[in-house]
């Protein structure tokens, strides 16, 4: 095999880990911009509430069991701790949970699109394509 095509593939590789890692983070907007959109659809304040509440919880069991993941680098876990944390963090404001004021049924629109927007804007969303993939996989199967 020559240098050239060593260098070719090397390229190549690169550029799909990197396509890989970009959609991995898309799916995570994709998932709470379909909820948004799921929440302003419904009829019902307990309809948009359960919505919320299902999403927020498949996500956070999802990034639970990531984080206790052996092939999961101290990097990622550290990063996957963050996020979620963030993620309870908007499960106790939408409930009233803990000392934070429960979300008036008027604003859970506005909470959707709060919820996917901070999602979109985190830059601490910064874990490896493997734990983006496990973490995927994990949210489809708890909606199942």
């Amino acid at each position: 095999m020559s240098l050239r095509n060593v260098f070719a593939y090397t390229v190549m590789v690169c550029l799909f880990v990197g396509i890989g890692y970009g959609q991995g983070r898309d799916e995570f907007k994709k998932y709470f911009n379909d909820a948004a959109l799921r929440v302003k659809a419904a009829s019902s304040p307990q309809e948009k509430r359960e919505i919320l509440s299902t999403s927020l919880s498949a996500m956070s069991r999802s990034l639970v069991a990531v984080q206790r993941s052996p092939l999961i680098s101290e990097n990622d876990r550290k990063a996957i701790i963050r996020f979620e944390s963030s993620i309870q963090e908007k499960q106790k404001e939408l409930s009233g949970a803990e000392g934070y004021t429960r979300v008036p049924d008027e604003q859970l629109n506005a909470f959707a699109d709060y919820t996917a927007q901070d999602v979109e804007q985190a830059e601490g969303i910064s874990i490896s394509l493997l734990a983006l993939i496990l973490i995927i996989v994990l949210v489809v199967l708890l909606l199942r």
